[in-house]
């Protein structure tokens, strides 16, 4: 299995992300924007935008191009069906709701099975999740440190409008499928497109 070792902070400071939107504590020196000798390419901006997803959201070339020709298939707008699909990958819904400081805990809690979904464990990160489907903690992980802990930090953070968390039950609910307005995440999904369209 492919695995990224790039370290967050200098990949953030390459790409323009601020390392706060991958649940890290923002640092000045590392969202400073690289020196460019000369301007970048039209091929160069959308490759950056393509490169910016599939970090953020922890994706690797081949899985990404599946949910690209996924997007395409589906009705509606395939940058705006990207970005959903994108968005409701379980570890991504973990992160969201607040049982997870980073994506990369979440996808690592998710794939040790420490999750249910209407019940049933699941332990596959990229299992996308529906309207209605009910994301709990297991049984027997409810007094795990590191979700506890990620709870007490996610008090800071603010649980998108298409999902409801439940801190007593250690549970969350999927309102709806995530329009791209309720999607934070600054990323010109038009550009990743076209890259692919060439």
């Amino acid at each position: 299995m492919a695995i990224d070792r790039t370290p967050v902070l200098k990949r953030c400071r390459q790409l323009g992300i601020d390392p706060v939107e991958l649940g890290y504590s923002s640092k000045k020196e590392s969202i400073r924007q690289p020196k460019r000798r000369r301007k970048e390419s039209e091929y160069g901006t959308q490759l950056r935008e393509k490169q910016k997803a599939k970090f953020i959201y922890g994706v690797l070339e081949k899985q990404f191009r599946r949910y690209y020709f996924r997007a395409l298939k589906m009705t509606g707008i395939t940058g705006e069906n990207l970005m959903t699909l994108l968005e409701t990958r379980l570890d991504n819904v973990v992160f969201r709701l607040g049982f997870a400081r980073t994506r990369k805990e979440a996808r690592q809690t998710v794939r040790h099975g420490h999750f249910t979904v209407n019940g049933h464990r699941v332990d596959i990160p990229s299992y996308l999740v529906k309207e209605g489907d009910v994301i709990a903690v297991g049984a027997k992980f409810r007094d795990l440190l590191p979700i506890k802990e990620a709870l007490i930090s996610s008090e800071r953070f603010e649980v998108p409008g298409w999902l409801e968390v439940d801190i007593e039950k250690l549970s969350g609910s999927v309102l709806s499928l995530p329009s791209r307005e309720q999607i934070s995440t600054d990323i010109k999904e038009q550009l990743i497109i076209e890259h692919y369209s060439k």
